[in-house]
């Protein structure tokens, strides 16, 4: 479960990152990028969580 956690983590903080990017036009350490990065992880954390919980 813990090594999903990790890749939901990583998939949701770029794609996060990522769409803040576009949004603060190419600024990649902007805080649009910076917020959502983070609710992409804590997105990810749970898609993790409850994927691994349904798995294991």
């Amino acid at each position: 479960m813990k090594l999903l956690i990790w890749i939901g983590i990583l998939v949701g903080g770029t794609v996060g990152g990522w769409l803040g990017g576009l949004l603060d036009h190419g600024n990649w350490l902007g805080g649009w990028s910076i917020l959502l990065s983070t609710v992409g992880s804590i997105v990810g954390i749970i898609a993790g969580y409850n994927l691994g919980k349904n798995v294991g």
